[in-house]
């Protein structure tokens, strides 16, 4: 059975299609734990829960990403 034959700018789109959901959900995730430290006064704490967060939420969408660019594998 041939495997199929992708165009190497579908590589290039699912590359940055990683990157900017692993970057994005992590500053989201920054920047939003940063923001609630600042409201309540906590300092450290949201903003490493928020990393942690939008680094579990960015992996996450990163295998639903590469799940949907090869589906039948």
């Amino acid at each position: 059975m041939r495997p199929k034959q992708r165009h190497p700018l579908q590589a290039i789109g699912l590359m940055s299609g990683i990157v900017s959901q692993l970057v994005g959900s992590i500053l989201i995730g920054i920047f939003g734990g940063k923001w609630i430290d600042e409201k309540l006064g906590t300092e450290p704490i949201f903003l490493v829960v928020g990393l942690l967060i939008g680094l579990a939420a960015g992996i996450y969408a990163m295998f639903r990403l590469i799940r949907q660019y090869f589906p039948e594998e």
